[in-house]
């Protein structure tokens, strides 16, 4: 078993030298520069990560599904009932969701990882089971987890990320399955960004206006009775940070964190999704801050706390198409985009080579 403090540790700074000889080389590329903008910093991005330039074409890529419950569900903050969870999670594993299909479209594989449903799933291929609790209990009466149960997704998503690098992946991909999960997803956002329940509170798989109203309530609810302020000073410190994810996160929230954290360690580069990805890699940069230059956003969701969470992260999104669904799709939908940003590195001429007049020549 990997631990979390042998994680943290193992955690180094993207290596700046590899950087500028990648920011250096795009210059000298037949285009003008800047001209393939976010992609050229993904490019940079990539160099650091991989600690030489051209990076290595970050394929095949390998989606996690990190699938939980939440107690919060109670206060009804959804329209769907809690047993979904566990549907989709079926689905997954049968091959019939939407993140199957965009990952076959883009040759990624699937793992599907109960960390916290709320009922016992029987055995299958692409299953793996590391529960830690039959979900969380309800973060607007205290603690959603204790500290130990905190740490144990943690460490449950850092080993299957572990797992799948060692078993040939190249890049790894969030994704998340937990029926009110953008409730939990909204109080992190809210206690790692300082920004008010109102604001970062999104409607999650739909609901109406009373139900969204109540929705921030219990948000404002679970981080006054978890002794966290709104809009009050962002947790400091890996201590805090682990209270925090425990009063008001999720199980699936926690093991994508330790699943970013992994990635660092393993000096992979990792494409967060939606809003639960963005929520879980706001605890992962206070747990080990270097860990976010191993991080590229997939998309930028259709929840307001997910623009938020990427702007204290200091991300660009490199797809914005309103997606809000889930399951790691926006993350799917940027890998090709990812790889596209290395080829360039590997394969384009540069103006000395091809022959080509610079405009400054």
């Amino acid at each position: 078993m990997t631990s979390l403090g042998e994680t943290i540790g193992a955690i180094r700074p993207v290596e700046p030298g590899p950087m500028a000889e990648a920011r250096a080389h795009q210059e000298r590329l037949t285009k003008p520069s800047g001209s393939l903008g976010v992609l050229e910093d993904v490019a940079v991005r990539l160099a650091g990560i991989a600690g030489t330039c051209p990076a290595p074409i970050p394929s095949p890529a390998a989606l996690a599904i990190f699938a939980a419950d939440h107690g919060v569900h109670a206060q009804g903050v959804s329209p769907w009932p809690q047993e979904v969870t566990a549907q989709m999670v079926a689905n997954f594993v049968a091959g019939g969701a939407v993140a199957n299909a965009f990952a076959a479209e883009v040759g990624a594989s699937v793992t599907v990882v109960d960390v916290g449903v709320a009922a016992d799933l029987p055995p299958a291929p692409r299953l793996l089971v590391r529960k830690v609790a039959y979900g969380t209990a309800d973060l607007s009466e205290g603690p959603a987890m204790t500290p130990e149960q905190a740490t144990a997704a943690l460490t449950a998503g850092i080993e299957v990320a572990r797992d799948l690098v060692e078993a040939g992946a190249r890049c790894l991909v969030t994704g998340d399955m937990g029926i009110a999960n953008t409730t939990a997803s909204a109080a992190l956002i809210c206690a790692f960004t300082a920004r008010p329940a109102a604001e970062v509170t999104g409607r999650g798989t739909g609901v109406d206006d009373a139900t969204y109203a109540r929705k921030i309530e219990i948000v404002r609810r679970g981080l006054r009775v978890n002794g966290i302020a709104e809009a009050g000073a962002v947790p400091d410190g890996p201590d805090e940070a682990l209270r925090v994810l425990a009063a008001v996160g999720g199980l699936e929230h926690a093991a994508i964190a330790g699943f970013v954290l992994g990635a660092a360690a393993a000096r992979v580069p990792v494409i967060l999704d939606g809003v639960i990805a963005g929520a879980a890699a706001l605890v992962a940069g206070v747990l080990a801050p270097d860990a976010i230059g191993y991080c590229l956003a997939g998309h930028r969701s259709a929840e307001p706390g997910h623009a938020a969470a990427l702007a204290h992260l200091g991300l660009d999104p490199l797809v914005d198409l309103r997606l809000r669904l889930g399951e790691g799709t926006g993350g799917l939908l940027a890998h090709p985009l990812v790889c596209a940003a290395a080829r360039v590195m590997h394969e384009v001429a540069t103006f000395d080579s091809a022959g080509v007049a610079d405009k400054g020549a």
